[in-house]
C-alpha cells in the first residue's frame, strides 16, 4: 500500500469517525468469510459500517477525529455508526453468533473510551424503533381510557332504554 493510499483512507476514516456516534473494536480472529459476511450483512441492516483496518491507520483517524486514544493490538474489526444502540446491538449479536471467534475489545462513544461492559449493557438498551413504540403507547393510552369509557356508557345507556 502506498503512502498516498494510507493517507486517503486515514483522510476518510478520519471524517467518518468524527461523524459517528459509536466506534467499537472487534477481534474477528478464526472466523469463517461467511461468518464476516453475516457481520456485514447485519451492519446493513442497521446501517452500521464494518471495516478491516490496519491498527496504525485506525489509530490516527481516531486521533484525529478528536476521539479519546485506544490501545489497539492484533487483529481489529471496526464497526462503527451514528446510532451508538445500533451500533452496540450489531457487535453484540455479532459476538453472540460466533462465540469464540468474534469478541468486543473495546470502543469510543461520544469520543470517550468504552470498556465492554459499557458497550454490552448499551446493546441491551431498546433501539430508536422500539422506544418511538413506547412512546406512542403512552400517548395513546389516555384517548384509549376515553374511547372505552365513552363506550361503555353508551353501552349503558342502550341497555336503560
Amino acid at each position: 500500500m502506498t503512502r498516498t493510499e494510507k493517507e486517503a483512507i486515514v483522510a476518510e476514516l478520519s471524517t467518518s469517525f468524527a461523524e459517528q456516534g459509536a466506534v467499537i473494536v472487534c477481534d474477528y480472529k478464526g472466523m469463517t468469510v461467511e461468518a464476516l459476511e453475516g457481520v456485514r450483512a447485519l451492519a446493513r441492516e442497521n446501517d452500521v459500517n464494518v471495516r478491516v483496518v490496519k491498527n496504525t491507520l485506525a489509530g490516527i483517524a481516531l486521533k484525529n477525529a478528536n476521539c479519546e486514544e485506544l490501545e489497539l493490538l492484533d487483529n481489529n474489526i471496526f464497526i462503527w455508526g451514528e446510532d451508538q444502540i445500533a451500533t452496540c446491538k450489531v457487535a453484540d449479536k455479532s459476538a453472540i453468533a460466533n462465540k469464540g471467534n468474534f469478541s468486543i475489545k473495546t470502543g469510543v462513544i461520544e469520543s470517550k473510551v468504552a470498556d465492554l461492559a459499557t458497550i454490552e449493557a448499551m446493546a441491551k438498551l431498546p433501539g430508536r424503533e422500539e422506544l418511538l413504540g413506547m412512546l406512542l403507547n403512552v400517548w395513546n393510552g389516555p384517548a384509549r381510557a376515553i374511547t372505552i369509557g365513552l363506550q361503555a356508557l353508551a353501552t349503558k345507556k342502550e341497555e336503560e332504554a
